[in-house]
C-alpha cells in the first residue's frame, strides 16, 4: 500500500504568504479589467462608484471596488453577469434558492478544472488516495455538491460512487458491499446514516469508512463528535457556494482548526455586515469573496452573508493558506425574536450538550403582535418510555438551557422518536410563519 500524499498540489498549498499575496495582486489587476470590459452590470456598479480598472494596482485597493450581493445576481439573471461567450461555457449550476429568481452560475472547462483541483485538495487533506472508495451522497444535477466532489475524486484517482442523495437502504448496501472509505454528504445526512446503521445492527467498526467530508449546511463541533462516534471516522468540514464555484473554496486539514481557503484562486475579506468596512484579521464579521480565475462567472467582492473569523496562525499541516472558522451563523438567516438575535446553530449546540440528537425544528409565529417561539425536539427511543410527568420535567430543563444560551425563553416540546421528518438533503430546521405577516427576519 502506498503512503498517502499529504497534499494534492504541494507547491501551491505551501507557498510562502508573500508569494500568495504576489499572485493575488497580479491576478486581481487582470481580473478587474476582464470583468470591467466584459460584464456591463459590474461595469455600471464601478462607474457609479467612480472606480476604473487602472485604480486597482494590488489587493490593497480591493476595498475601493463595489460589492455584489445575491440580489444583484437575481436581478442580473440569467446572463447579466456572464463574462464570456455562452458557447465557451460547458455547464451551469444553480443555488437551491427559496424565493424569487434562482441564481444561475456558468462554468467554462477551465473553471471546472480549477474547481475540481480545489475539491481534490480537500479530499487529499482528508487522507484520500487512489486506493480509496469515495461515496458521494451529495445531490447531483443543478446542486454543486455532487458534481464538485465527484470531479475532485476523479482527479485524485479514487473509485467514485456517484450515489447522489436519498435511498438510504441502497446507500448502506453499497457502503458495506463496496467497502467505502470516504463519505461525502451533508452533516445531517451523515447523522441519519449513522442512525440507520445502528438500527440495522451495525457497529461503527463494521464499516470501512475512515473519513467523511461534510458541508452545505451549518453544523457544530458537538455534532461533529456525534458523527465521528456513530460512524467511526474523522469528520472534515468543507466550504463553498455555487456563486463562487461550489464546495472546495475552503477545506479542513487534519488539524481541524478552521478551513484553509484556496487563496491562489480566491481572495477572502471580513467586513462589518452593517457598514461594509473591512475588518482586521481575527475579527468576527461577514465573509466576502473575490474570484481570481473564473472565466464565465467571475464575482468580485461577493457578500456571502456567512459570519466567521479569518486567521493566519501557522498550521501544523504545513499549508500556508489563511483559515476561516466554521461559519458562526449567517447575517441573513439570523432570526430576530422579540428583539433578540438568535442563530439556529446556538439551538443545536444546546440540544447536543444536553444529550439530544440534532433532530429538531424551530417554529416561529405571530400572535397578538407578539412573536411565538417553539422548538420541537425529537426524543431518543430510551427517553420515550418516560412518564408524561418526567417528559414535562425534561422539557423544562431543556427550556432553561435554551434561555441561558439565547437570552429568550422558547417553548420546548419533546416529541416521539421519528416524528420529525428526516432530510436526505439539507435539513429543514426553521419554519417561520411570521412571513405571512410581512416579517422576514
Amino acid at each position: 500500500m502506498r503512503m498517502p500524499k499529504k497534499y494534492f498540489q504541494q507547491e501551491a498549498e505551501t507557498m510562502p504568504v508573500e508569494e500568495i499575496k504576489k499572485i493575488q495582486d497580479e491576478k486581481l489587476v487582470k481580473q478587474v479589467k476582464y470583468v470591467y470590459d466584459n460584464v456591463k452590470y459590474y461595469r455600471d456598479l464601478m462607474d457609479k462608484k467612480g472606480v476604473k480598472p487602472e485604480d486597482i494596482k494590488s489587493t490593497a485597493d480591493l476595498h475601493k471596488l463595489p460589492f455584489l450581493k445575491k440580489d444583484d445576481l437575481r436581478e442580473a439573471y440569467p446572463y447579466g453577469l456572464l463574462a464570456t461567450d455562452l458557447n465557451k461555457c460547458v455547464r451551469i449550476h444553480s443555488t437551491s434558492g427559496t424565493t424569487g429568481k434562482r441564481v444561475v452560475a456558468f462554468y467554462t472547462q477551465n473553471d471546472i478544472d480549477m474547481w475540481e483541483e480545489c475539491t481534490a485538495r480537500a479530499l487529499v487533506a482528508a487522507g484520500a488516495t487512489e486506493e480509496d472508495v469515495v461515496q458521494v451522497c451529495y445531490g447531483y444535477g443543478l446542486f454543486t455538491g455532487g458534481s464538485g466532489i465527484h470531479g475532485g475524486s476523479h482527479k485524485v484517482g479514487c473509485l467514485t460512487l456517484p450515489m447522489s442523495s436519498g435511498n438510504t437502504d441502497r446507500q448502506i448496501q453499497f457502503m458495506m458491499d463496496l467497502n467505502s472509505t470516504i463519505l461525502c454528504c451533508t452533516p445531517s445526512y451523515a447523522a441519519y446514516l449513522g442512525e440507520n446503521l445502528k438500527e440495522k445492527g451495525y457497529k461503527p467498526e463494521d464499516n470501512k469508512l475512515k473519513a467523511g467530508i461534510f458541508g452545505a449546511e451549518p453544523w457544530t463541533e458537538e455534532m461533529r463528535r456525534d458523527i465521528e462516534k456513530a460512524l467511526g471516522i474523522k469528520a472534515y468540514d468543507i466550504y463553498g457556494l455555487t456563486e463562487i464555484s461550489g464546495p472546495g473554496v475552503a477545506f479542513e486539514c487534519e488539524e481541524q482548526k478552521g478551513m484553509h481557503i484556496n487563496e491562489d484562486h480566491f481572495i477572502a475579506e471580513i467586513i462589518d455586515p452593517d457598514t461594509g468596512e473591512v475588518l482586521p484579521e481575527g475579527t468576527k464579521g461577514e465573509l466576502v469573496f473575490t474570484s481570481l480565475d473564473k472565466e464565465a462567472f467571475p464575482l468580485i467582492r461577493y457578500r456571502t452573508r456567512d459570519i466567521c473569523i479569518l486567521s493566519r496562525e501557522k498550521c501544523s499541516c504545513g499549508r500556508t493558506f489563511v483559515r476561516m472558522t466554521k461559519p458562526m451563523g449567517r447575517s441573513d438567516d439570523m432570526m430576530i425574536i422579540r428583539g433578540v438575535n438568535v442563530f439556529p446553530s446556538q439551538i443545536e449546540t444546546v440540544l447536543l450538550n444536553c444529550g439530544y440528537a440534532p433532530n429538531y425544528q424551530i417554529i416561529l409565529d405571530r400572535v397578538n403582535n407578539s412573536d411565538t417561539f417553539d422548538i420541537n425536539v425529537e426524543m431518543g427511543t430510551e427517553d420515550f418510555s418516560d412518564t408524561p410527568k418526567e417528559i414535562t420535567k425534561r422539557e423544562k430543563k431543556l427550556q432553561d438551557a435554551m434561555k441561558a444560551m439565547l437570552g429568550i425563553n422558547p417553548k420546548v416540546h419533546l416529541l416521539a422518536p421519528k416524528s420529525i421528518p428526516r432530510s436526505e438533503g439539507k435539513a429543514v430546521r426553521l419554519i417561520d410563519n411570521r412571513k405571512r405577516y410581512g416579517i422576514t427576519i
